[in-house]
């Protein structure tokens, strides 16, 4: 976003040339690498908040707000296998800087936007390039940082990067929309470029694929329409209903689609996603760990944004600044976890105590109310929750990435992409419905004369529903980190470093000895 455990290099990388040896600039490459992730992430939350001001100055309707994160999210997740598989084919220094140089082009149309039309479509290419620089960046960390320590330490910072973006987006989001404009949610973006891309020019290597082997394009149509109709299946079901043929008939194309992609990848010469990057245990259990991550953690950003402006009536500034400690938590676990833990104990026990905390964080969060404090009832279960997230995000970003030829280091790093955006997907659609279900519910029981809306009762009311819809899906995000517990528990090797590796199949290389070391 393996083995006993994810402290081991990936071999050589295959294809590309032999792995750079350890120097100091490699801590200025992981700095670039965190700025570049820190822009893809944080984008899928900024633009929410400058949505409203957007919204007046174009004058497009409520109906069609959500296309405009929609479009972001249908480009990114339905080309992210694609972009992962070319950064392996034409190089990952080439892919990485394409890919940020088309992300900050669309970020300026954006901001630019004169038209919801425009705005859109250049949402849908910010997308499509994020898709082309995310999986290259987490390749290049995977293929840069190859010694153990090294390697934890690279992987503890992106892994807080990932967890912590989403809320980073929303106080900046906060900031930009309220004291400059809407529009520089989007040109933020050139900064962030800018500064990435001309330390990616000076800093990477430039790595030349050995050969060319011929883009699996049957493969490439599979996956891409699979993607496109599940994650718009999904954010179908977040605005409208389950039971329209627009959702249920995208989310069954989308199921056949995928069935259709495995059954053509067992088959192809060279296939898309090489089937020895996911029937590897830990790595399988590495990706669900992350898909249900990024389920869960919109029952945090989204129903708690919801709670703390619209309930205690929280400016978006600070709103973005209430996420902060959690922000810390994240960080603090992922580098522990993977700087310290990982090498001792593997990744199951990690992934899974922090499945649980983040359980118990969001339980713990249900007991909100109109008149809740945020020192005293939503600090304590965010900073839990925070600290469950770093426990699960770095240690599966570094499992999911471990023990794959660098060759293949592209199409795993998409992997891991793609389990956290359809992750965010599902959990978008799900949590939205069942809290806007028990709102609903809520509300109809309680209607009478007295609490009609309009009048004072009828507001605290309807205040009451929307708290009990968000206590609803706060619920079911901790039901779903509880079966994410089930699921590392079962799937992840536990135990130290070095105990039953295997040996991966390498891409156009010999295959390693277990246990062997590069270094670089």
């Amino acid at each position: 976003m393996m083995a006993a455990a994810p402290v081991s290099p990936a071999g050589p990388a295959a294809g590309h040339g032999p792995a750079a040896r350890p120097g100091p600039k490699r801590w200025l490459v992981l700095g670039t690498i965190a700025l570049a992730q820190l822009m893809v992430v944080l984008d899928a939350t900024i633009v929410n908040i400058a949505l409203p001001s957007a919204q007046r100055s174009l004058h497009f309707s409520v109906a069609d707000r959500q296309w405009v994160v929609t479009a972001y999210a249908l480009a990114f997740g339905s080309l992210l296998l694609v972009g992962g598989k070319l950064a392996d084919l034409i190089g990952r220094k080439a892919t990485f800087l394409a890919g940020l140089t088309g992300f900050a082009l669309a970020s300026a149309a954006g901001g630019a936007a004169s038209t919801f039309t425009m705005l859109v479509a250049a949402r849908a290419c910010q997308g499509a390039f994020g898709a082309l620089l995310a999986p290259a960046a987490l390749s290049l960390l995977t293929t840069t940082f190859s010694e153990p320590r090294d390697r934890g330490r690279a992987f503890g910072v992106y892994g807080a990067v990932a967890g912590a973006g989403g809320a980073v987006g929303l106080l900046l989001g906060g900031l930009l929309t309220e004291y400059l404009s809407w529009r520089w949610c989007l040109y933020v973006n050139l900064f962030f470029a800018a500064v990435a891309a001309a330390a990616g020019a000076a800093l990477l290597p430039r790595q030349r694929p050995a050969s060319r082997p011929r883009l699996d394009l049957p493969g490439v149509a599979a996956a891409s329409g699979a993607m496109f109709c599940i994650v718009y299946g999904f954010a179908n079901a977040a605005t409208h209903s389950w039971h329209t043929p627009s959702t249920w008939g995208f989310l069954l194309a989308g199921a056949a689609g995928l069935a259709g992609f495995g059954w053509w990848q067992t088959r192809a010469g060279q296939p898309l996603l090489p089937p020895r990057i996911v029937a590897d245990r830990n790595r399988a259990g590495a990706y669900l760990s992350i898909l249900v991550a990024g389920a869960g953690m919109f029952g945090i950003f989204l129903f708690l944004t919801y709670y703390l402006q619209q309930t205690l009536a929280f400016s978006p500034v600070v709103t973005g600044l209430a996420f902060l400690p959690m922000v810390a938590a994240i960080m603090v676990a992922a580098n522990l976890s993977n700087t310290v833990l990982m090498r001792r104990s593997g990744p199951r026990p990690l992934i899974t105590l922090g499945m649980l905390l983040a359980a118990a964080g969001l339980a713990w969060l249900t007991r909100i109310g109109l008149h809740s404090g945020y020192a005293a009832d939503v600090l304590p279960p965010l900073l839990v929750t925070g600290a469950g997230l770093g426990f699960v995000i770095a240690p599966s970003v570094n499992t999911g990435t471990f023990g794959v030829a660098a060759a293949d280091a592209g199409v795993a790093s998409a992997t891991v992409n793609t389990g956290q955006q359809l992750g965010g997907s599902i959990g978008t659609a799900l949590l939205n419905t069942l809290a806007a279900s028990a709102a609903t519910a809520y509300l109809t029981a309680r209607l009478s004369p007295a609490t009609a809306p309009g009048g004072r009762p009828g507001r605290q009311l309807t205040a009451l529903a929307l708290v009990h819809g968000y206590t609803t899906a706060f619920w079911w995000a901790a039901a779903m980190f509880a079966g994410g517990a089930v699921i590392a528990g079962v799937l992840l090797r536990g135990g130290p470093p070095g105990g039953r590796q295997a040996p991966q199949p390498q891409a156009a290389a010999p295959a390693r000895p277990a246990g062997s070391t590069a270094r670089g």
